[in-house]
């Protein structure tokens, strides 16, 4: 059976600043740590390090630049080690708050203690739920700190047994964490109560597109994930309907739930989850759609009115080795008109109702704008990265939006805001079109690559003219080619022509590959699933009160964070 031996936290600077053992006589931090630092970067989530004795596993993961170590001297399940290390992140996050810095554990040791213990029993995991986290370990408020500083007892628990001494008194009022009153749900808290009561729905996709130089794409993923916030009282049993054109079993992939979710139910009828939710905002599920669909290897073909096309908010053509050298680069962007959002649907938060008891919200989670109606586009950022041997860019110009490139920078940044997009699409016709967006520059290399380009030979010839040996005829001297018994003028022309190739075949190094496109829509998900309903069993539930409806929002949102690739 896996078993976590131990746990080590190290801050930015690679100082200890936890060590927690479980169980074994594991490797100490400070030997541990120069073998872990001594693997290359960059480092995998997983090293074997056999110059200690017994060989060990460093399982490891990064958080807000704290590296989180948990060796392991057996064979273990690797996956089961690093879900581990991140709940222990994601627990001190929240209980410590966000980001997490060595400086909150430091001060919060008591409850970082009780954290480990309560998560991990003897190197066995047990408890990593955040709700029932909260019913054992109380949060560090900052009247108990006050309390604390003046001696007087705190509201956190005390690790040690309860005693009769200041600075443990009994809390006769409260309820003990090891008393009846615990939830029977594990990942929910025992006596939940809100005054309001919500449940809301928030749906985001990212992509993940590869497009060819012909604009067929390659490869188009969007990796979906529900995240869910119930604001409800007592235990409510709720059911989420989950549709998509054509089926949810034919569109959704690989997806993965929280554990409140009924399993049996989701085999049974695909699109269905029945869960008991946590308290507060937490992920219900995840899931991977082929944009492609499963008949997209036989559909690519050399003509692209058979090719699969993809229903982009915004996409982009990049135009290599123009003008008279092939010095310059151009990136056309085009967004769709159909994510032109009206006035109306930007203006304010607009929402409508749906029979379900949904509300398409457009301020709540993710700012103002877009709804599922009126899908809308942000900022749009367009990233061009460059070969290395490019040593600038000149003359660079954007027909709408800002540019971001310094000399030595590995990539030209041009962004288009939200209004510069809302303009262009005024200007195209009515927006019936969509908007058009240009970028124009020229690289330069290397001075080294100027000077091959511009160096002369002898007796005023180029040095890309050629030149003969002749042992005989010539005394052994070189002599020019017949090219040099032509008019000067020719003779020029000829010379610009040679160099201008060459200066071509130099330039084509230099020009950029590829572009990435970031933007983000509300309103619309790139797979088409939608939510159909959300209902409270009122059957199952318990506590929630007799006539109580809940508020019920729901929002979608796909980002793309430089996830579409367009290459030339």
């Amino acid at each position: 059976m896996s078993a976590i031996e131990a746990l080590y936290i190290f801050d930015e600077h690679n100082a200890t600043i936890l060590e927690h053992i479980y169980r074994a006589r594991p490797p100490p931090a400070s030997v541990l740590l120069p073998l872990y630092l001594a693997h290359p970067s960059p480092r995998p989530s997983l090293i074997y390090l056999p110059n200690t004795h017994p060989p060990t596993l460093a399982y490891s993961i990064l958080q807000d630049r704290l590296l989180f170590i948990s060796p392991s001297s057996a064979e273990s399940e690797p996956l089961l080690v690093l879900e581990f290390l991140h709940r222990v992140a994601d627990a001190l996050e929240d209980f410590l708050g966000s980001p997490l810095l060595a400086s909150k554990i430091e001060s919060s040791y008591d409850v970082v203690a009780q954290l480990l213990s309560e998560m991990c029993d003897g190197g066995l995991v047990s408890n990593t739920e955040p709700n029932a986290l909260r019913d054992v370990v109380e949060a560090p408020s900052w009247m108990g700190k006050l309390l604390g500083g003046v001696g007087l007892p705190s509201s956190s628990p005390s690790l040690a047994p309860s005693t009769s001494t200041p600075f443990s008194l009994p809390r006769p009022n409260l309820p003990r964490p090891n008393s009846n009153t615990a939830s029977p749900v594990p990942w929910r808290r025992a006596n939940v109560r809100h005054t309001s009561n919500e449940l809301y729905v928030d749906i985001v996709e990212t992509l993940n597109i590869t497009l060819a130089p012909s604009g067929i794409p390659l490869s188009a993923l969007a990796f979906g994930t529900i995240a869910f916030t119930a604001k409800v009282s007592g235990v409510p049993d709720l059911i989420l309907q989950l549709n998509a054109p054509g089926s949810i079993a034919s569109t959704v992939s690989l997806p993965v739930f929280h554990p409140c979710v009924r399993l049996a139910r989701w085999r049974e009828r695909p699109g269905e989850l029945s869960f008991v939710p946590p308290d507060g905002r937490f992920v219900l599920a995840g899931y991977e759609v082929d944009l492609l669909g499963g008949d997209s290897l036989p559909s690519f073909t050399t003509t692209t009115k058979q090719a699969p096309s993809l229903n982009l908010p915004a996409i982009a053509e990049v135009r290599t080795s123009l003008g008279p050298v092939g010095a310059e680069f151009e990136v056309r962007l085009k967004i769709s008109p159909k994510f032109h959002s009206s006035p109306s649907a930007t203006s304010g938060p607009s929402s409508f109702s749906r029979s379900s008891g949904l509300t398409s919200r457009s301020s709540t989670a993710f700012g103002a704008g877009g709804t599922s109606a009126h899908p809308n586009v942000d900022e749009v950022t367009i990233n061009v990265p460059l070969p290395a041997g490019v040593r600038n860019i000149t003359d660079l110009r954007a027909s709408k939006g800002d540019t971001q490139y310094a000399p030595g920078d590995a990539a030209v940044e041009w962004r288009i805001s939200g209004k510069d997009i809302a303009v262009l699409m005024a200007s195209s016709h009515g927006g019936t079109i969509g908007a058009l967006a240009t970028l124009r520059g020229s690289v330069v290399g290397s001075e080294e690559d100027e000077e091959d380009v511009g160096q002369a030979g002898p007796a005023g010839f180029d040095s890309a003219d050629k030149w003969e040996y002749d042992e005989e005829d010539g005394g052994g001297y070189q002599t020019a080619t017949l090219e040099a018994e032509q008019p000067k003028g020719y003779q020029h022309e000829r010379q610009i022509e040679q160099k201008n190739t060459k200066r071509v075949k130099m330039n084509k190094v230099l020009m950029p590959s590829s572009a990435t496109i970031s933007f983000s829509v509300k309103g619309w998900l790139a797979s088409g699933v939608r939510v159909d309903s959300l209902l409270v069993d009122a059957k199952k539930s318990r506590g929630l009160g007799s006539g109580v409806t809940p508020y019920k929002g729901v929002k979608y949102l796909t980002v793309s964070s430089r996830g579409v690739e367009v290459r030339c």
